[in-house]
């Protein structure tokens, strides 16, 4: 049977992008359907515009530490309006680069949403089009959970687009994508409150990591409200007041300018596609796929968020490159989940890869031991700061082979992306030993532990 296109791909994000232009490489004849902006919710929506804000919100400790190496003290001030239209010029400038891409890759772009007719037909808009094969990479999206007076919330989404500064802000949940947000709004000036049902910030990740982060926010004057199990938002003539109760304890009254419901979920985006007009099967709202990223309907294939696996931009476009290596290539692989590093742009940053300690005790046992280092950086001495650096290595004693590598501190991210390559190769506690460190630098800790 003749088709329109050898790939059809609906949503043009990060994964979606880079598997179109992947297989129109090999030579395949590729369409792509978006109804928003090109690049997703990290290129418009997050990573991007959101790493951005972290640079800005770093400016006042900086200038504030300058003073402790001889530089005169320094008077100045955010405009919010300028910083915000700058972060979405830049959003605007990488959805043109993304759309020379594709034409560069003549992958044909149709704006509107993709929905199945059948398994190899997609209507998008007044355009009905027939594929070989088709590629789900839709994303995801913030939810609003059921709380009373959610309609007074923003999510992280909305953010970006705030034309004022919030002087007082709620952030509600303790995820990552909360959790930077409020460090973002406490260094650009806004009197931050984070509301989590649990003790520490950022469950599942590792225990140290979430102590060391949750204090050092603190510490920065951020106030954090655990053990909660009760909100409830309202609007009056003072502004909003988001209550809450502590284990059923008092109530607590919070009155902000702003509520952000960043860390409280997301879903895949998969409603209204037309899935029951195929075969493919969902769980909990995600598209269930096989290692090949191919669903129950033998043509339709997925990645990225809708899937649920694992939520990182890197992952998305990692496992659209192997299915189009495998699809069109002839090189067929399958993407790996083991030691995905990931980083946490709080302040202090966060940096993890591989098992947490619990992780690792469950699956070795005792065979666990950890080494872990905590002191203050060389930068700090002199801006006359207690600012800590956290680094913590987990191994498994009978091989000796590294587990986890986990790191609070400045630059954790760009340290973890080198030890994930030693633990991506199956590095030894030995192998860590050998290496010389680079002196002075607090990345050479890792190769010092004892």
């Amino acid at each position: 049977m003749s088709y329109d296109f050898d790939l059809f791909v609906i949503g043009a994000g990060s994964g979606g992008i880079a598997t179109a232009r992947r297989a129109a490489e090999y030579g395949a004849k590729v369409g792509i359907a978006e109804f928003d902006r090109l690049g997703g919710t990290c290129v418009n929506r997050g990573c991007v515009p959101k790493k951005l804000m972290v640079y800005s919100s770093n400016f006042p400790s900086l200038f504030e530490d300058a003073q402790g190496y001889g530089w005169s003290s320094v008077q100045s001030t955010l405009d919010w309006e300028k910083m915000i239209t700058v972060v979405n010029n830049e959003v605007t400038r990488l959805n043109g680069i993304y759309q020379k891409m594709l034409d560069n890759s003549k992958v044909e772009l149709l704006q509107g949403y993709g929905q199945f007719v059948d398994a190899h037909t997609i209507v998008v808009g007044e355009r009905q089009v027939t594929a070989d094969k088709v590629l789900i990479a839709v994303g995801g999206h913030p939810i609003k959970p059921n709380i009373l007076g959610i309609e007074h919330a923003i999510t992280s989404d909305d953010i970006f687009n705030l034309k004022e500064q919030p002087k007082r802000m709620v952030i509600l949940g303790g995820g990552y994508i909360g959790t930077e947000f409020a460090c973002i709004m406490n260094g650009l000036g806004t009197e931050v409150t984070q509301v989590i049902r649990g003790d520490y910030l950022l469950r599942g990740f590792d225990d140290d990591l979430r102590n060391e982060i949750h204090q050092g926010m603190t510490n920065h004057g951020i106030k954090i409200l655990s053990n909660i199990d009760m909100i409830a938002i309202e609007k009056d003539a003072e502004g909003i007041k988001v209550t809450v109760r502590k284990d059923g304890d008092s109530e607590e009254t919070v009155v902000v300018d702003v509520v952000s419901l960043a860390a409280l979920g997301r879903k895949p985006n998969t409603q209204n596609l037309g899935l029951e007009n195929t075969k493919v099967k969902l769980h909990d709202g995600a598209v269930v796929v096989d290692k090949y990223s191919r669903t129950d309907e033998e043509n339709i294939y997925a990645v990225g968020d809708c899937t649920n696996t694992i939520n990182l931009t890197p992952v998305a476009i990692n496992e659209g490159r192997a299915f189009a290596d495998t699809m069109f290539g002839g090189k067929s692989r399958t993407m790996s989940y083991e030691n995905v590093p990931t980083a946490i742009f709080t302040n202090p940053e966060a940096a993890t890869v591989g098992l947490t300690e619990a992780e690792a005790r469950e699956k070795y046992g005792d065979a666990v031991k950890i080494y872990r280092s905590r002191f203050r950086p060389m930068y700090y001495t002199l801006a006359g700061k207690d600012e800590k650096t956290m680094m913590k290595l987990v191994v498994d004693e009978k091989t000796d082979k590294v587990l986890g590598a986990h790191m609070v501190g400045t630059n954790a991210a760009e340290i973890i992306q080198g030890i994930a390559i030693a633990l991506k190769m199956g590095a030894t506690k030995a192998n860590f030993d050998a290496t010389v460190g680079i002196h002075p630098s607090s990345a050479e800790e890792f190769v010092t532990m004892r």
